[in-house]
């Protein structure tokens, strides 16, 4: 759990904060709103994608193992931003696709899925909430950090100091061990990978989580990436994203670990849906409200309240429906969709900023997307699959 947390923290210190490098990365290198956007995007479908493959290594092969594979991905990554053509299709590659790959293995879903199997039902949410909580100290330090590197020391040596954080990382990685024993369901040991991908595409709850955590992605890559421009544009202080991105790590910590604990007394279902009910609300009085200091830390209070808080519910209910055996992988899949709203909430937010001057159509989305997932979970049904016999 320690070490967990530990990977967590240093995966999600670095990714949070590439927000703040847009402007560095505007005026040396001339990248534009799109082009940033599509990096992000980029870098959050990469991060999906791999985290099937990722839990899948860990499922067979051991935590360990896929933690430090990612690792040596996102090393990569950071280091050709640093130290690399910084231009077209290569910046896409450096912030987008490697360090994208990179956090599929360390960032939340691989190191949690490991921690969700060393404990029982009756504790499992907490321990999971945990490591989000953790991960959201990283939240909290890093930006005030980070901008105050880039400050002192320019981009390229932040990044440096980033390639030293995740090499830690790295090392840390050696104690994320599987369980020797998993915790398991009737039916569990006779069911394949196949069987359990099979098993899960057939359950409609499976899908609508699916459904759901799309909108998750969306919400908070659009916020990560588009809110230091956005409350630039909106005439506030240049500190304040920082301010706004370190509240959301703060209050993310007790967000999370007030959902894991709530998931052990009442509906995670009626959970999650309360949290994409008030994203959209708190989306609406950030936006609506005239431009402050006060409205933007009550934006960054609220919705950092709401940012990972939906982790421990979802991977509950996908670990109490389905066993923990194949989590990594099950979970994994229910995370690409977290990534592909990821990737169009980056994307559509500096594309539409492009196109008509402002992020004002991205945010009219992300409210309605609140909505759809605030009823979209209502139906789930959380109960465990009972197995009289084996699957194939």
């Amino acid at each position: 759990l320690v070490a967990a947390c530990l990977v967590v923290l240093i995966s999600l210190s670095v990714r949070q904060v590439f927000g703040l490098f847009f402007i560095d990365f505007n005026n040396d290198l001339g990248i534009s709103n799109t082009e940033f956007g599509l990096a992000i995007g980029i870098q959050m479908l990469g991060w999906g994608l791999s985290g099937p493959i990722f839990g899948a290594i860990a499922d067979k092969y051991g935590g360990h193992r896929a933690i430090i594979l990612a690792f040596l991905f996102y090393i990569l990554g950071v280091y050709l931003l640093y130290n690399g053509p910084n231009t077209g299709i290569y910046f896409q590659i450096s912030l987008g696709v490697l360090i994208g790959i990179g956090c599929g293995g360390t960032a939340i879903s691989i190191p949690m899925s490991i921690v969700g199997k060393h404990f029982p039902l009756s504790n499992r949410t907490i321990a999971m909430s945990i490591v989000t909580a953790v991960g959201s100290f990283g939240y909290f330090l890093s930006p005030l950090f980070t901008k105050y590197s880039l400050s002192s020391n320019g981009w390229e040596q932040t990044l440096f100091i980033f390639m030293i954080f995740l090499t830690a990382g790295l090392v840390v990685a050696i104690f994320v061990r599987s369980p020797s024993k998993i915790q398991t369901q009737d039916g569990d040991l006779k069911q394949d990978t196949i069987g359990a991908l099979k098993e899960a595409f057939q359950n409609k709850s499976y899908l609508l989580l699916i459904a759901g955590f799309f909108v998750c992605g969306f919400h908070i890559t659009l916020v990560g990436t588009h809110v230091p421009k956005y409350v630039a544009d909106r005439g506030l202080a240049e500190w304040t994203a920082a301010v706004i991105l370190s509240l959301i790590g703060f209050f993310n910590i007790i967000g999370s670990l007030l959902s894991g604990y709530l998931s052990t007394k009442m509906s995670k279902k009626i959970i999650l849906s309360v949290i994409y009910l008030l994203r959209g609300v708190s989306i609406c009085l950030f936006i609506f409200t005239p431009p402050s200091t006060i409205t933007s830390i009550f934006f960054g209070a609220s919705f950092g309240f709401l940012w990972l808080s939906t982790v421990p519910a979802t991977s509950g209910i996908v670990a109490h429906i389905f066993g923990t055996r194949y989590l990594g992988l099950l979970y994994g899949l229910v995370f690409l969709s977290h990534q592909v709203g990821s990737f169009f909430g980056a994307y559509l937010g500096g594309l539409f900023y492009d196109l008509y001057g402002s992020y004002d159509y991205a945010w009219y989305l992300a409210i309605a997307l609140s909505g759809f997932a605030a009823i979209v979970h209502l139906p789930i049904d959380e109960r465990p699959i009972v197995r009289t016999q084996p699957i194939s």
